[in-house]
């Protein structure tokens, strides 16, 4: 096995690990901060002129926002459904700014999640020793698409 193939595996290991280990808080504070990261990406790749890589990460954004809408629970709390709105309209700009290569389109997704992450960071600083650590879930949505289980923060 080469160092990369190494460290790859090794990588993959510790996230699958920690994945497995984090509280309902966590996982969702841990999404939100990726999601911000492919955002990120997306856009200084778009203005950098390399759609393919832009797309990359716009296509893992898409992938996490479609795992937080899919685990949503709007039956937990009031704002739950102006929340499943949000979602569905970063979906739908995301695929824009994909398509188009709308460098400034990212750039408000990611003004528009900055907040809603900075709200779920509180809220699970706030419930931190409360919550159990989650069920073994996917770490795939960490490196792609998965599922997990966000219980106490009304998704899951």
């Amino acid at each position: 096995m080469t160092y990369t193939a190494n460290y790859a595996a090794v990588r993959t290991r510790y996230v699958d690990d920690t994945v497995a280990t984090a509280s309902p808080a966590k996982l969702l504070t841990m999404l939100y901060d990726r999601l911000l990261l492919d955002l990120q990406r997306a856009e200084n790749e778009q203005r950098a002129a390399d759609r393919a890589a832009a797309g990359v990460h716009l296509t893992h954004a898409q992938d996490i926002v479609s795992e937080l809408a899919a685990t949503l629970d709007v039956s937990a709390w009031d704002g739950a459904q102006q929340l499943l709105s949000i979602y569905t309209f970063l979906l739908t700009e995301l695929v824009a700014a994909n398509v188009s290569g709308d460098a400034d389109r990212t750039a408000s997704c990611r003004a528009l999640v900055e907040p809603l992450a900075d709200a779920w960071h509180q809220a699970a600083a706030q419930l931190g020793a409360t919550l159990e650590p989650a069920r073994p879930a996917s770490s795939a949505a960490f490196s792609g698409a998965g599922a997990g289980s966000f219980g106490e923060l009304g998704v899951g």
